[in-house]
């Protein structure tokens, strides 16, 4: 795999550069991640979206899908700015002070142009790089049907073109004084409220 080239510029400028991580760490953080949220526009009002997505290294692109119809779709399709993000929480860090009080973390912030993807080649192409992220060890054809017209005519394939990007991470090695896991309770098994 090739690692995309540098781009950084000033929508990406970070503020704390010793915590700046470089392109080939960014790559292997999209490639890795399990979801990222989606930002764009409903006029002046910033709109967010968790999707599952697929870094396409070799296209330098994000491909994620969604209904054809919704508030994403429409966003998109009148403004193409976005911005995309990824993070995952490491380790609480107590301290002797309220202000000292951190966490361990990594990031992505990527800024781009949202498109819908219409040709149906890549749109496949998109769909079957995000079966692959998360199905690896299935194989279409053999444990479930491949992606058919109906299914492509059914949703939406976004790509968003990456302009910039910026990666961040804080570790702390080793042992902390204190250290913990952050610990919430999982929602996937809650039954709504009536």
């Amino acid at each position: 795999m090739t690692t995309p080239q540098s781009v950084t510029g000033a929508l990406s400028a970070m503020r704390r550069r010793d915590r700046g991580e470089g392109d080939a760490w960014i790559a292997t953080m999209l490639r890795t991640a399990a979801t990222g949220t989606l930002a764009t526009l409903e006029g002046e009002q910033p709109f967010l979206n968790s999707n599952l997505f697929v870094f396409d290294e070799f296209t330098r692109a994000i491909y994620l899908h969604s209904t054809r119809i919704g508030r994403t779709r429409d966003n998109i399709d009148r403004d193409r700015r976005v911005c995309f993000c990824v993070m995952e929480l490491g380790r609480l860090l107590p301290a002797s002070t309220a202000l000292e009080f951190s966490c361990e973390y990594a990031s992505v912030v990527v800024f781009g142009s949202g498109t819908v993807v219409h040709d149906r080649v890549e749109a496949t192409r998109a769909l079957q790089l995000l079966l692959d992220k998360y199905f690896p060890d299935l194989s279409p054809g053999t444990d479930y049907r491949a992606i058919t017209d109906e299914e492509l005519d059914r949703t939406a394939v976004f790509r968003i073109a990456i302009e910039e990007w910026s990666g961040k991470r804080k570790r702390v090695p080793g042992d902390f004084p204190g250290a913990r896991a952050h610990g919430a309770p999982s929602m996937l098994g809650e039954e709504p409220n009536p």
